[in-house]
């Protein structure tokens, strides 16, 4: 007997889930960290020990390497159901799309944040640039 290919999800689930695991990394993972450093650096920059912040913005910086990869594949699963096959449940597309937006719009303007902190002389507009 021959074994069953795994089964694929359709593209629609495959994006739901992508943006799901993104969004709670990101309101898990970084922004807790974010949200102590920008407090930090407002209250280095009244004392003037910025340099106690060092280990923080590299783990931030890490942190958002890892943001970084993980939109890409959210990004990877927009672009597989745009390009999927038209027999998808259209509400569950349009859910799908949605979901994705609104994510999108959370990875921009938690970019502006990061960027602010990682290089606070740059221009915010590159911290758009995700992938």
């Amino acid at each position: 007997m021959r074994p069953t290919p795994p089964h694929t999800p359709a593209a629609e689930v495959c994006l739901l889930l992508r943006s799901h695991a993104e969004a709670r990394w990101l309101g898990h993972e970084l922004v807790p960290v974010l949200r102590d450093l920008e407090r930090s650096s407002l209250e280095c920059d009244a004392s003037g020990a910025r340099e106690e912040l060092g280990a923080a913005l590299a783990y931030l910086e890490v942190l958002w390497l890892d943001a970084r990869l993980r939109a890409r594949k959210t990004e990877a699963a927009r672009l597989e159901l745009d390009t999927s096959t038209p027999d998808a449940d259209p509400a569950l597309c349009g859910r799908a799309r949605r979901y994705h937006v609104a994510v999108r719009r959370l990875r921009e303007r938690l970019a502006v944040r990061v960027e602010r902190l990682l290089d606070p002389g740059a221009d915010p507009r590159w911290a758009r640039r995700i992938a």
